[in-house]
């Protein structure tokens, strides 16, 4: 598709950081790691990712705010546009062969052009490496033409929302980067043709992170936004992680897409984070952190350039991951299924246990909450619903998922949990601590060492889940949310408060089925 055939093709780590630092795209930082700035955008521009409406997918694709339509015609006006600045370049640009998915049977054979090195570096860390021979005769099944420094002017013309683009054809299996520099765009962007793929081949794409036992005999998949614990619950000294961000559930088990981690840098503690502190190491690639110009030393807490800095590195420079043990990131089909959710309103309980229709409406509602101080004008809790726990990268209307989820817990005999690392017995706004996140812990060390008993249990009052009661280590007082609130009104208008808006976020969904919406919130009721 380029003609020019001045490029270099999975270059070696130190070519690519040797090649950054000379054309002046970062520095050697923090333990040798390669420390980059990503120009105008720290994140993803959402807004300006479109699909195109091809026949062959446009019955398909979930179409609306997160999966907007661009015609074919627009398309290629822009692709051509892409092109014509590679033919230009006076240098070379550089070309990674890879994998999305570690499972034989359903990776995607990914192709990344780039016109950075450190862009090229970010790929090589974060999808799965080829060897020599698989680069033989590799062909892609898709592609994406990152051209950062294309803009175009006259967007409204073509059909777009600003200057900036990132435009998918899936009929024709490429996808073109326009105006950001920012390299989560080329990682999420596969996510995204994951999520379209997989799910038609009855395996379940999910933004999830997961760990197996040291026997690896079963696996555990943690479902939760940001904020929520998911990183740090799913790495666990006494279990291999599998990776921490995106997996896939075929026949075989679960796999990891990714080869990689793309962790968050700010305020990192090398105490309470050591793994992801010790993965900063030459082949690193540290994104918008700020460091000294002169010393290089870098202060993890400094927002000052983003509150998304990033630290990229490839999964094995995590010390106990399958992939350092030179193992495929894969594990078996697991035995628990993890819902995590920070609940700053008190009301959802520390541990529950969900039937296979409330797995269905708490996996399309995919609650937690923002908490006061992590976004500008946020002075109180704030609910947020994502659907599957990934809405900005689903391709297929959330139902899809949902029902896809519910096969395989009937196939598998997966159990299902909700655990609340937020608030019990009150709201934030109360004063209270947050759950105690060695509490938590020994809640994730039950159900992963199967140690619940549902014996003795009794139900959530405005979710009707099953709350297990005499539990090693924990009161009941403590479990059960309507006997840990000491203001029993309170209590009942703040549930019937969260109920309310759970129950409006999910009529967007336009979802018919009466047994998941059964499985929903209780009527509100009184004290």
């Amino acid at each position: 598709m380029i003609k020019n055939s001045n490029f270099k093709r999975n270059s070696h780590v130190d070519t690519l950081i040797n090649d950054a630092v000379n054309n002046n795209e970062g520095v050697i930082g923090l333990n040798g790691a390669l420390m980059v700035d990503t120009g105008e955008f720290s994140g993803r521009i959402p807004n300006d990712k479109f699909i195109v409406d091809n026949k062959s997918s446009t019955e398909d694709i979930w179409w609306g705010e997160v999966n907007q339509k661009i015609s074919e015609e627009n398309f290629n006006y822009l692709l051509e546009k892409v092109l014509n600045t590679y033919e230009n370049l006076s240098s070379s640009y550089y070309v990674f062969d890879g994998y999305a998915g570690d499972d034989v049977d359903n990776c995607l054979n990914v192709r990344m052009v780039t016109k950075k090195a450190w862009q090229s570096l970010f790929v090589n860390n974060m999808f799965i490496r080829p060897t020599h021979d698989q680069l033989q005769d590799f062909n892609p099944d898709f592609t994406i033409i990152n051209a950062y420094d294309v803009k175009e002017e006259n967007w409204e013309q073509y059909g777009l929302n600003s200057e900036n683009f990132i435009v998918f054809n899936i009929e024709r299996k490429i996808a073109i980067i326009g105006g950001t520099e920012y390299a989560g765009e080329m990682k999420k962007g596969i996510f995204s043709m994951m999520h379209y793929y997989l799910p038609l081949k009855n395996v379940l794409s999910m933004h999830c992170s997961a760990n197996v036992s040291a026997s690896q005999e079963e696996s555990t998949v943690f479902f939760g936004l940001s904020g929520t614990g998911k990183t740090t619950l799913s790495t666990n000294a006494n279990r291999p992680l599998i990776g921490d961000d995106e997996h896939g559930w075929s026949d075989n088990g679960i796999f990891n897409f990714e080869g990689g981690c793309y962790a968050k840098a700010i305020n990192l503690d090398k105490e309470k984070e050591p793994e992801i502190y010790n993965a900063i190491q030459h082949g690193t690639l540290l994104e918008n952190v700020v460091y000294n110009l002169e010393t290089k030393k870098v202060d993890f807490n400094d927002n000052s350039k983003s509150e998304n800095s990033r630290i990229c590195y490839p999964i094995d420079f995590i010390e106990n991951s399958l992939g350092s043990k030179k193992l495929k990131s894969a594990g078996p089909h697991p035995k628990s299924i993890i819902f995590l959710t920070c609940d700053a309103y008190g009301i959802m309980p520390p541990l529950a246990r969900l039937n296979k229709k409330q797995a269905m409406y708490h996996f399309i509602s995919g609650y937690t909450a923002k908490m006061a101080g992590t976004e500008t004008g946020i002075n109180e809790p704030i609910a947020a619903f994502s659907p599957c726990y990934g809405g900005p990268f689903l391709t297929l209307h959330p139902l899809k998922y949902a029902e896809l989820l519910e096969k395989k817990l009937n196939e598998f005999n997966s159990e299902v949990y909700l655990v609340n690392t937020g608030w019990s017995g009150s709201s934030s706004t109360s004063g209270s601590q947050r759950i105690d996140l060695k509490l938590t812990k020994h809640i994730i060390d039950l159900i992963t060492e199967n140690k619940l008993n549902f014996n003795a249990m009794t139900k959530d009052q405005f979710f009707n889940l099953d709350i297990p009661l005499n539990l090693d280590g924990l009161d009941n007082k403590f479990l059960v949310p309507h006997l840990s609130w000491s203001n029993h009104e309170e209590y009942i208008s703040t549930g019937n408060m969260l109920t309310r808006l759970f129950k409006s976020n999910f009529e967007k969904y336009d979802i018919s089925d009466s047994a998941i919406i059964g499985a929903g919130p209780k009527s509100e009721f009184s004290a």
